[in-house]
C-alpha cells in the first residue's frame, strides 16, 4: 500500500540523497506498530502505577512519547545486528522480541527472578545478549563507545552486521560520544548512531545546553540525518537507509525529533522547565500512536473495531503482565554471588570457605 510520508523532509549532512518520501506499509506492518507502540505505551503506564505503590524502588525513566523511534528503527535491523541504548531503555527489550516481553520488563522493574535481567538490573540495566540487547546503561553516553566495540567485532568477524547505539539529546554533548565518531569513521564501522532529542536534557531545554543543537550534524565528518520520530514509517525508512548506508561506508548519524511527556525520571514532574499545554500540544497534534490509528484508518487498512479489539487484548496483556511481575519471587540471596565473574570458579571458592565456617 502506497502511503505519504508524514515528514515534508528530511535533513541532510554530508549525504547526497535520503529516504524517500513516496513509501509504502502492508496491513501487516502497521496493525504490527499499532500494537507494538501501544504495548510500550501501556506498559510504561504500568509501571508507572506500580512505581507509585512502591512496588518498583530506585530509578525510573520512562518512555511515554517516544514510541515510534524504537518501533520503527527495530524494524530496519535483524535479530543479528546490535543494539545498545541509555537507561530509557524498556521499550527496546519489547521491540527487540516484537512485543513478547512485557511481562519480562516489569518484573525486572519490580525485582524479581523472572524479570528480563533476573532481577539484578532493574530499571536501568536491562539486557537480553541473547537477542544481541546490550543494555541499558546507567552512565550518561558510556553506551557509544561500548557501541562502537560493538561495531567492530561485527566487522572483525566479518559478520555482516551492523550496531545501532542509541543516546539522549543531553548525552550527545559528551566527549566520548565524539572520541567514538572518529574511531568509527577512521575504521569504517558498520555502525548507526541515534540521538533521541525529546527536547529537554533533563530539566534543560536544548538551547540552554547545546551551543549546536542540530545533533545530525555533531559527526562532522560523519554523514547524518535529521527525521521526524512521532513518525514509525519515517522512523522506519530512515533506519533502512541508514542500515544500508552503514554496512556500505560506514558510520551515519541519525537524529529522531521526538517528545517525552513524562519527567526525564520519577523524581521529575516535568513541568518546572515547561508548562502543561506545551505537552497537551505535542499530545494533540504529533502523538506517534494517534497518527498512526489515523492513517490506518484514513487508508482503510483497518476498521475502528479491529483497532479496538487490539486495544482490548493489549489492555488484557498487560494486567496479566502486572499480575506476573508483583507475584513472581525475588532472586534468592545466592544470586548475590552470580553473574559476577565470568568463569564460576570463585563461587565454588566461596562455598568451599564457607563450609568450614558455618
Amino acid at each position: 500500500m502506497r502511503l505519504a510520508s508524514q515528514t515534508t523532509t528530511y535533513k541532510l549532512h554530508r549525504l547526497e540523497h535520503g529516504p524517500s518520501l513516496a513509501t509504502s506499509a502492508t496491513r501487516e506492518e502497521l496493525l504490527g506498530y499499532y500494537r507494538e507502540m501501544n504495548l510500550v505505551r501501556r506498559m510504561e503506564i504500568a509501571a508507572d502505577g506500580l512505581y507509585k505503590q512502591k512496588q518498583i524502588r530506585g530509578f525510573l525513566h520512562l518512555y511515554n512519547g517516544q514510541e515510534a523511534v524504537a518501533a520503527g528503527l527495530e524494524s530496519a535491523l535483524t535479530p543479528q545486528d546490535h543494539v545498545i541504548t541509555a537507561y530509557r531503555e524498556h521499550a527496546f527489550l519489547v521491540s527487540r522480541r516484537a512485543g513478547g516481553m512485557a511481562k519480562e520488563v516489569l518484573a525486572e522493574l519490580t525485582g524479581r527472578a523472572t524479570g528480563c535481567s533476573q532481577g539484578k538490573g532493574g530499571s536501568m540495566h536491562m539486557y537480553n545478549v541473547k537477542k544481541h540487547f546490550y543494555g541499558g546503561n546507567g552512565i550518561v553516553g558510556a553506551q557509544i563507545p561500548l557501541g562502537t566495540g560493538l561495531a567492530f567485532a561485527a566487522k572483525y568477524t566479518k559478520s555482516g552486521a551492523v550496531a545501532m547505539a542509541y543516546m539522549g539529546d543531553g548525552a550527545a554533548n559528551q566527549g566520548q560520544v565524539y572520541e567514538a565518531y572518529n574511531m568509527a569513521k577512521l575504521w569504517k564501522l558498520p555502525i548507526i548512531y541515534v540521538v533521541e532529542n525529546n527536547e529537554y536534557a533533563m530539566g534543560t531545554a536544548i538551547p540552554r545546553a547545546s551551543a549546536t543543537p542540530e545533533f545530525y550534524t555533531r559527526g562532522d565528518y560523519v554523514p547524518g540525518l535529521q527525521f521526524n520520530g512521532m513518525d514509525v514509517i519515517a522512523s522506519r525508512d530512515a533506519g533502512r537507509f541508514a542500515v544500508e548506508y552503514a554496512k556500505a561506508n560506514g558510520p551515519i548519524l541519525l537524529e529522531a525529533k521526538t517528545y517525552r511527556y513524562v519527567g526525564h525520571s520519577m523524581s521529575d514532574p516535568g513541568t518546572s522547565y515547561r508548562d502543561r499545554a506545551e505537552i497537551q500540544q505535542v499530545r494533540d497534534t504529533r502523538d506517534p500512536i494517534a497518527q498512526l490509528r489515523a492513517r490506518i484508518l484514513d487508508n482503510k487498512v483497518a476498521t475502528e473495531e479491529e483497532l479496538e479489539a487490539i486495544d482490548t487484548q493489549l489492555k488484557q496483556e498487560i494486567a496479566e503482565a502486572t499480575a506476573f511481575a508483583t507475584e513472581s519471587a525475588h532472586p534468592a540471596p545466592k544470586e548475590l554471588f552470580t553473574n559476577v565473574y565470568a568463569e564460576p570458579s570463585f563461587i565454588r571458592a566461596v562455598e568451599y570457605s564457607q563450609s568450614f565456617h558455618p
